[in-house]
């Protein structure tokens, strides 16, 4: 086996690739990237237990052939080579690695040892990547981190007609966003969950131009685009509904200047340790404004913000300052809507000006306010 590239083009692709590597693994194959060159095409593979992932680029094929190398080691050595074109061959049992006068070997895997990469599973339709990409990351926010709880962990993806909805939560927040997408039935349902963690990935890697094509099976996910493939066990339960929870009676909203709200809540908590809360008190009148506070005894900070509060009188709110800021944050619209119930209650985040129903809403729990 023998090929050709730029330096740039192949380090993107093991990048990619090796993104599935386990960290530590009792099969040591398991480490390996496999690389595959044939007809002008190099295909860079690798898996775990969990996802697999394969990506094709263009190569110069000098001699057709595969070679299993350490994934990361060869990510290592790509990513030092100098900029320029880049040789790649196997001699032996090395496979050598060069350009710009740079010279590296690589001892070989074996090749009968290593597990086929799953298949895809069956596609159910396209979904615009820039789109796709930044809907998980609104998301992904709210996922849990407990392992223990695995279900939290992950993003569920509900596929209905026309829609696909993404819902994350760890019982204390609760994000969701919908978008468009084009079934290849229309009459595709599916509801699953996937790592949040591994979604994520595969979501900043697909942000480009274009769409990706969503496969489900039983048991795993996969996704596609622009020659890079994945797929995904997805994860054993289920999440909670958000139907009853996101309707909320009679709220009081709020209206405010996202990036001033949210450097206002960044100014503000770095007083808040121990995740003690940022309190939020909103007054009416023709100069509506909130007052945030945060911290105790004699470390405290406050900043006041103009502020459109539909209430007749005054209220007092209070969140995990982390939570609010990764709400805020996950959020692009110039202004935002805090929807409120009262202290201790559930609070409703949405962009715009609420004309038209949010595609991403984002419900944290609000605490008992602090005496400051």
């Amino acid at each position: 086996m023998e090929f050709r590239m730029e330096r740039g083009a192949l380090t993107d692709a093991v990048a990619w690739a090796a993104r599935v590597l386990p960290a530590r693994s009792p099969v040591p194959v398991l480490g390996g990237l496999l690389l595959d060159v044939a007809d002008g095409r190099l295909r860079v593979s690798g898996l775990d237990f969990e996802a697999s992932a394969r990506v094709e680029v263009e190569a110069h094929t000098v001699r057709s052939g595969q070679v299993l190398v350490m994934g990361r080691r060869l990510l290592d050595i790509c990513k030092v080579l100098p900029d320029g074109p880049v040789q790649c061959a196997v001699e032996g049992s090395r496979c050598t690695v060069s350009g710009g006068g740079a010279r590296f070997g690589l001892s070989v895997l074996p090749l009968d040892d290593y597990p086929a990469l799953p298949p895809l599973p069956e596609v159910r339709g396209l979904v615009d990547a820039a789109e796709f990409s930044a809907a998980v990351a609104q998301v992904a926010v709210a996922a849990g981190r407990d392992d223990t709880l695995p279900a939290l962990t992950g993003i569920r993806i509900g596929l209905d007609g026309s829609t696909m909805t993404l819902a994350a939560t760890d019982r204390y927040r609760f994000a969701v966003r919908t978008l468009p997408w084009r079934a290849a039935a229309p009459d595709a349902t599916a509801e699953v969950v996937v790592s949040a963690r591994r979604l994520a990935e595969i979501a900043r890697s697909v942000g480009r131009p274009g769409r990706v094509s969503v496969a489900l099976d039983a048991g795993s996910a996969g996704f596609e685009h622009a020659g890079m493939r994945t797929t995904v066990r997805l994860l054993d339960g289920r999440l909670p509904r958000h139907d009853k929870l996101f309707a909320l009676a009679d709220p009081t909203v709020a209206v405010l200047d996202r990036a001033r709200l949210l450097e206002a809540v960044k100014r503000v908590s770095v007083v808040a340790d121990g995740g003690s809360p940022l309190q939020l008190t909103f007054s009416p009148g023709p100069d509506g404004s909130v007052l945030l506070q945060a911290g105790y005894e004699d470390d405290i900070a406050s900043q006041r913000l103009p502020a459109v509060w539909e209430g007749a009188e005054e209220m007092t709110v209070a969140f995990n300052p982390a939570y609010l800021m990764d709400a805020l944050s996950s959020f692009e619209d110039p202004t935002v809507r805090m929807s409120l119930m009262g202290p201790g209650q559930r609070a409703m985040i949405t962009g715009g000006d609420g004309a038209d129903a949010p595609a991403h809403q984002h419900l944290l729990m609000s605490v008992k306010p602090a005496l400051l």
